[in-house]
């Protein structure tokens, strides 16, 4: 028997014998990864609003260098790929020129959940009271705009 003749009587039997669907519930056709800004994504990102605020590590003693270095790493190392970005590329311009009070305050805000810090900072939700009239938010929200349609990519370390 011929290649051609087996393949073409494997092609015949795969017409006559249909496969199953492996997945038969509406449940596991869903996206399990969705993507940001969609409407399943900000649903199952959305931190209960019954939590308290994190509290921060106290960290007495901490040098404004060893504050600013420390600040640059965690912005960098977040978990999300997205808001790695944002905040890493958001420490690397703008750490240099803040005072100790806005360290301080950057800092309280790298303790909130990665999703909320970039929904806020995006605009895709509004931020809490607590954050509402932050500086530090305002510049992230500035920088995550991109007005000058600057192409990021992750600063080394």
């Amino acid at each position: 028997m011929s290649i051609f003749l087996s393949s073409r009587i494997l092609a015949l039997e795969a017409i006559r014998c249909p496969r199953r669907t492996l997945f038969t519930t509406s449940r596991w056709s869903a996206d399990p990864w969705p993507l940001p800004h969609t409407p399943q994504h900000l649903s199952n990102t959305e931190t209960p609003s019954d939590i308290p605020p994190p509290t921060p590590i106290p960290r007495p003693g901490e040098s404004k260098e060893t504050l600013r270095a420390r600040l640059v790493y965690q912005s960098r190392k977040r978990g999300t790929l997205e808001s790695d970005l944002l905040l890493s590329t958001f420490a690397r311009d703008h750490l240099r020129q803040m005072d100790e009070t806005e360290l301080k305050e950057y800092d309280k805000l790298l303790d909130e959940p990665d999703w909320d810090i970039y929904y806020w900072a995006t605009e895709g939700r509004a931020p809490p009271e607590r954050w509402a009239k932050s500086s530090v938010l305002e510049k992230l929200t500035i920088h995550a705009k991109n007005e000058g349609k600057v192409v990021r990519k992750m600063p080394p370390l």
